[in-house]
């Protein structure tokens, strides 16, 4: 039986937002669990990383540019980039709602656990197969 790391080839993730530390935390953790990380500090960007076509995309709610809700309704309703699994990321008190809105695949609510997040990571990543 093949292991896990050798069925898959390695993901790429893609993370959005204005937090330094967010970005290097997230990326340590995803780095550590084998995906290949991207990042862009703000939403303007966003735009032009996605043409690197990430498996999966980690938006925070508040950025300079475009807010992470805006993007993510673009990104859905390109055909290139539909179909891409975006997580809404925020500390806001309504982040479910707003990821909902937005047409999100799912949502993170700041402060977060790391295996919440390698577990939304991993379902939404396998999901898609």
């Amino acid at each position: 039986m093949l292991s896990l790391s050798m069925e898959r080839k390695q993901k790429t993730i893609l993370i959005a937002d204005d937090d330094k530390d967010i970005v290097d935390s997230i990326t340590a953790i995803l780095d550590h669990s084998g995906y290949e990380v991207l990042n862009v500090m703000d939403g303007t960007s966003v735009m032009q990383a996605v043409k690197a076509l990430p498996d999966l995309i980690l938006l925070d709610i508040q950025m300079p540019g475009h807010d992470g809700p805006t993007v993510c309704r673009q990104l859905k309703r390109q055909a290139s980039t539909k179909d891409i699994p975006v997580i809404i990321v925020s500390a806001s008190m309504d982040v479910q709602q707003k990821a909902e809105q937005a047409g999100a695949d799912d949502y993170l609510e700041k402060p977060f656990d790391i295996d919440v997040l390698q577990q939304k990571v991993f379902n939404l990543l396998n999901k898609r197969n």
